[in-house]
């Protein structure tokens, strides 16, 4: 059983209104082929209305101009809320985007719960105002001041960990928000938001509108949006990107990866495989960071590669709700067929599938399953080993020296993520600090809350997490005093 029941209104201007927009957005149990619930689908004229709702809250200056300390203060009890429904909330997106339960409880609920305790501590030690010895006599106040209206659109993979690590930093820097959720994944979003609700934030300050790629669109060229905040693909950050260009609204991108998992000579090869049985596969594969290129010695390439296919094929697929499964369906149809085009294109390039491959995995009836696949005999120049496929496939390359991986590692137009495992950590230090990407780990990947995460190159601009997601969502003002 789950929470999910069907919406038809969207909060504007602290109000749960009836859409102007007719359009429903259908969401799809992955697992079950089923019809879950539907939201709305909003369109031009709602976007207006909320935009319209955040621009009067904000320049009213009602959440705006508060001290900081305040703000935390009516926003410290979301900590407890949050924590007190995360298995609510796990079993939520479990049913919207087929999350493996054992995932969505640790990753999916879990992870945002600790977000909100954490982004809320560092926002109460971060120094918003400083003051500096100016270089020409007297002082220099510097202040970090909301950066204003903030558009938060978030993708279906990780809901929660994305909707908080934009829009809660957003509120505790004073912005006021417009958040439009991805339309597999509209439901946990209501949940997030009247959580926001029970605080009693100044009608305005937060507004919701579910939607689909032409909500998202409106949002990106709303002349009254400041700042867009945008997790998803690099095309559509792309394209979101030249829509806030013309007017110099801000922008912040979390996209795609093609991460690296670096394998230097002296790793354990069951240990390294067991590493990755989570790093490459989390999520169902579907996640930006997967470690889904695996760099091997080309010297000890036969055991590393036999023991990734024993983890490979040992995996757990099936039923997402089920405490044991490891890999769910692909979040849509759409994903599914993507997915396995995939598989096909690597054959069809002259990879080799040593553990599973085309077709649907043994044991589920219904649902966008697909089999976990590893594929060896890998060149870099493949497809299949440039182009982010958001599924559990993964690529073994082989080199033969450290230079040569650290080469093929960033030979990627990603940057976003990567690893390296090795029985020596000083020596896998050195090589992470090689490699050109945003967030490493040795012997491991998992990101940091406490700390920047974000990419290079097509994986993005701007970072979250930390202190440095923080910044994100203000505008640095520098205030000369003489005397």
């Amino acid at each position: 059983m789950t929470a999910i029941s069907e919406r038809r209104r969207i909060l504007v201007g602290g109000q749960w209104t009836t859409p102007v927009s007719s359009g429903l957005l259908g969401v799809v149990d992955p697992a079950t082929e089923e019809l879950l619930a539907s939201a709305p689908d909003c369109g031009a004229a709602d976007v207006d209305a909320a935009v319209a709702a955040a621009r009067a809250a904000f320049d009213s200056g009602v959440w705006s101009d508060r001290p900081v300390a305040e703000r935390l203060e009516v926003l410290a009890p979301l900590a407890g809320s949050y924590a007190a429904g995360v298995d609510d909330l796990s079993r939520l997106v479990t049913a919207e985007m087929g999350s493996p339960a054992t995932f969505s409880s640790l990753a999916q609920a879990a992870a945002p719960a600790h977000m909100v305790t954490t982004l809320l501590e560092l926002a109460a030690q971060h120094p918003w105002e400083e003051r500096r010895p100016s270089a020409t006599g007297g002082t220099t106040v510097v202040r970090r001041v909301p950066v204003g209206v903030v558009a938060a659109i978030t993708p279906w993979n990780i809901p929660q960990v994305v909707i908080v690590a934009k829009v809660l930093p957003a509120l505790v820097a004073g912005c006021s928000v417009v958040l439009k959720p991805a339309p597999e994944t509209p439901f946990d979003a209501y949940w997030f938001v009247e959580l926001l609700e029970d605080l009693g934030l100044p009608s305005g300050v937060v507004n919701l509108v579910p939607g689909g790629p032409d909500t998202g669109r409106a949002l990106a060229v709303h002349p009254g949006v400041d700042k867009i905040a945008f997790t998803g693909s690099t095309a559509a950050g792309r394209e979101i990107a030249l829509a806030c260009a013309p007017r110099f609204a801000r922008v912040s991108l979390e996209l795609g990866g093609k991460s690296a998992a670096v394998v230097l000579d002296d790793a354990d090869p069951a240990r390294t495989a067991a590493g990755l049985r989570f790093a490459s596969f989390l999520n169902s594969g579907q996640a930006c960071a997967a470690q889904t290129r695996v760099l091997v010695p080309r010297s000890r390439r036969s055991e590393f590669v036999d023991a990734l296919v024993a983890e490979v094929e040992s995996l757990v697929v099936g039923d997402p709700t089920d405490p044991v499964t490891e890999v769910g369906p692909m979040v849509t149809s759409r994903q599914r067929d993507r997915v396995a085009g995939y598989v096909e294109l690597g054959l069809a390039e002259g990879a080799r599938v040593v553990a599973g491959g085309p077709g649907r995995p043994d044991g589920p009836e219904r649902g966008w399953f697909v089999r976990p696949t590893l594929f060896d005999g890998v060149d870099p120049g493949m497809r299949v080993a440039r182009e982010e496929i958001f599924g559990p496939v993964l690529c073994v390359l082989d080199y033969d020296t450290v230079d040569d991986a650290v080469r093929i590692a960033n030979d990627s137009p990603y940057g976003l993520a990567g690893s390296v495992w090795t029985a020596d950590r000083a020596r896998g230090l050195e090589v992470a600090g090689r490699v050109r990407a945003g967030t490493l780990g040795v012997n491991h990947y998992g990101a940091d809350f406490a700390s920047p995460f974000g990419g290079f190159k097509a994986s993005g601009l701007g970072r979250e997490y930390g202190p440095e997601g923080l910044d994100e969502f203000v505008e640095f003002q520098s205030i000369g005093l003489l005397g």
